[in-house]
């Protein structure tokens, strides 16, 4: 199973899903590989262009170096959406199921549907106790302000954007795109499929998602109520809960042809 994170953190923000967060409880038989994308985490950054079409090239290579023609699933959240995507495109026979956390599905920022930037509860004496350069990072996406939220952030996603290598990101985004979007490619992509959004995800959206999801003919959306794009943060239970059914069919033997009625 390879874990894929977005862009500006590393492989520390989905790390807790499979160890605080016990995501996949007693779902056995995966091999867990956390990634750390080039420029992110302490993987090198790549060389110039280094925009998202190297990225992804970089991420099949990676792969193939690692798996070879082995089985795997793929959990991706917000870029690492897309980029699973685009994965899963190049391999969809290797691929036994996908799940897309807040996934961006067009890059393109101007292409999004997203609601309005909003912020359920404040924690104003919260903020209060952080460094200004810290209440920055947390309030940005922060939807529901709490300790609890705080903690979760500052282990999981606080590491990842000090570890960023500035450089490599301004290089992204100045080729943030991929040359086509895979998901024609992956109409009919009968494994199973989750994707999560967050109602209140001012970055990527739901309804972008939604779409995506029609695609697939095994597939679970969920759109969660204050949340808002870091999922994992913002709504740890229910992402665990809802990967751990994922995972469960992934495992599970394959769907064969309905029986006839009254069978």
């Amino acid at each position: 199973m390879l874990f894929i994170h977005g862009n500006g953190v590393d492989h520390r923000m989905m790390l807790a899903l499979d160890g605080a967060f016990d995501a996949f409880g007693d779902v056995g038989g995966f091999e867990r590989w956390y990634l750390d994308l080039p420029g992110f985490g302490e993987t090198p950054a790549l060389d110039a262009p280094g925009g998202l079409p190297q990225l992804a090239d970089w991420l099949d290579a990676a792969v193939s170096l690692m798996l070879g023609s082995a089985p795997f699933a793929v959990v991706g959240t917000s870029l690492g959406g897309l980029l699973a995507r685009d994965l899963v495109a190049r391999r969809p026979a290797q691929c036994l199921g996908m799940a897309l956390l807040a996934p961006v599905v067009d890059s393109v920022h101007e292409h999004r549907r997203v609601p309005q930037d909003v912020v359920l509860r404040e924690d104003p004496g919260l903020v209060a106790t952080l460094s200004s350069v810290d209440a920055e990072a947390y309030t940005e996406l922060a939807v529901v302000q709490s300790r609890e939220n705080w903690d979760r952030f500052r282990t999981c996603v606080l590491p990842g954007l000090r570890a960023a290598n500035v450089r490599a990101m301004a290089r992204l985004a100045k080729e943030y795109a991929l040359p086509a979007l895979p998901d024609d490619l992956l109409t009919g992509f009968d494994r199973p499929v989750l994707i999560m959004t967050g109602r209140q995800d001012a970055v990527v959206g739901f309804e972008d998602q939604w779409e995506l999801a029609r695609r697939f003919p095994r597939v679970t959306y969920a759109m969660l109520d204050a949340a808002g794009h870091n999922l994992e943060i913002d709504e740890p239970d229910m992402v665990a809960s809802h990967l751990r059914r994922w995972a469960q069919q992934v495992v599970a033997p394959p769907v064969g042809p309905r029986p006839p009625c009254g069978v």
